[in-house]
């Protein structure tokens, strides 16, 4: 356990000395200003942390002065973000972190919380890439695509880590960062990132056949993390990405997580297209971070008949539906396993390849302008029952 300080006396102490002399008179205790912290209340929240954005105006995080302005109230830095958020991730207790809020230096302060993958249920079939490369079913048996295959395209895989050696993707993908363990060796001990980066760039289960794999880890063997971790693998593909890039989040929280959202938005801008997974809960994905972020491409799942995944959510913040029932990929277990499973995490790949391969033949686009091709060249009309506020539309790869 962080040992904790108490500051209260001390912050008195001195406000009392200052009166001296200057004929003032304050209380002798006089509370600390407090502030809010976003998600404190959620369900999810992990006690005693928190991540902390300073104002740019102010401070920078990489500062001594940045670094003081969250020191001074008890806080124990654990990570520092430069990229995606300007500010750190935090150890320190309830109060210290509502006194902090209330600093006029800080912008914001979060309560770190629980994210987790958003696949799960297994089943044999395989279909997704032949339904991506045509108009309407019956399926063709077939997948065509371009020449060029997302080739001089950068995927990062934020997720559980991937299998690099998976012969899938061998030669293509290499490790990145790795925020559950702190270094970079981004090694996948569940198979979810695996199966994701193998739909994304796979050789023979991939939509953008030639495009590279960058592993980022941020959910541990279980596929669950912290917000404080996800946020450092958002920053950190923020600050090192190069060329075009596209960047695939199967994960998310049935809640909103501004931090996340945040970082997403800032890497957005920084140039990263986004493919994100809308998630499994049959609900308004407005609600599930960092699904509701409108500047990302978020993605429902449908079946092999069109039809939305019972567990997919949908409504207005729902950019494309795509393959994500009974989708199989390569798996964690040895360079040649595969694995069938279903989720919107199955989904979300799909449209992280289809937008490789189109940042591969159109250069020096930006992410809004993916995001828009991408849904201009889906297939409209065609997914059934896409529920409430959802647009109908399911992806199709487009040159």
């Amino acid at each position: 356990m962080t040992k904790r300080r108490n500051i209260t006396v001390g912050v008195a102490t001195a406000i009392a000395l200052a009166a001296v002399g200057t004929g003032l008179t304050l209380p002798a205790n006089a509370a600390p200003k407090e502030g809010v912290v976003i998600g404190a209340d959620a369900s999810n929240a992990i006690p005693d942390s928190y991540i902390v954005t300073l104002k740019k105006a102010e401070h920078r995080s990489s500062t001594f002065a940045g670094k003081s302005v969250v020191t001074k109230y008890g806080a124990d830095i654990e990570r520092v973000y430069t990229h995606a958020l300007n500010g750190y991730a935090v150890t320190m207790s309830a109060d210290e972190a509502r006194q902090l809020a209330a600093d006029p230096a800080v912008d914001k302060v979060y309560a770190d919380q629980t994210v987790t993958t958003m696949g799960t249920q297994l089943n044999p079939v395989n279909w997704g890439l032949d339904r991506i490369d045509q108009p309407s079913l019956p399926l063709n048996q077939t997948y065509n695509y371009p020449d060029t295959a997302g080739s001089g395209v950068t995927a990062y895989v934020i997720d559980t880590g991937v299998r690099i050696t998976h012969q899938d993707i061998a030669g293509r993908a290499s490790n990145g960062y790795d925020a559950v363990d702190g270094d970079n060796v981004a090694q996948d001990g569940n198979g979810h990132g695996t199966h994701v980066a193998t739909t994304i760039a796979g050789t023979q289960y991939g939509v953008a056949k030639k495009a590279k794999i960058v592993a980022v880890r941020v959910l541990n063997n279980s596929g669950s993390g912290t917000t404080a971790q996800v946020a450092a693998g958002i920053d950190w593909v923020t600050r090192n990405h190069t060329g075009p890039s596209v960047a695939n989040m199967s994960l998310g929280a049935p809640s909103t997580i501004t931090a996340i959202d945040d970082a997403v938005r800032n890497s957005i801008a920084s140039g990263v297209t986004y493919a994100i997974a809308a998630g499994n809960s049959n609900t308004d994905a407005k609600n599930t971070s960092p699904a509701h972020v409108t500047e990302a491409i978020t993605v429902g799942a449908t079946d092999k008949t069109d039809t939305r995944a019972y567990f997919s959510n949908y409504g207005s913040v729902v950019d494309l539906f795509a393959p994500g029932v009974s989708i199989t990929a390569g798996w964690n277990t040895s360079d040649t396993a595969s694995n069938t499973i279903s989720g919107t995490s199955m989904a979300a790949p799909h449209v992280a390849g289809a937008a490789a391969i189109y940042l591969g033949t159109h250069q020096g686009v930006t992410p809004a302008q993916v995001q828009q091709a991408l849904i201009d060249g889906s297939s409209k009309g065609v997914v059934k029952d896409p529920g409430a506020g959802s647009p109908n539309r399911l992806l199709r790869v487009i040159p």
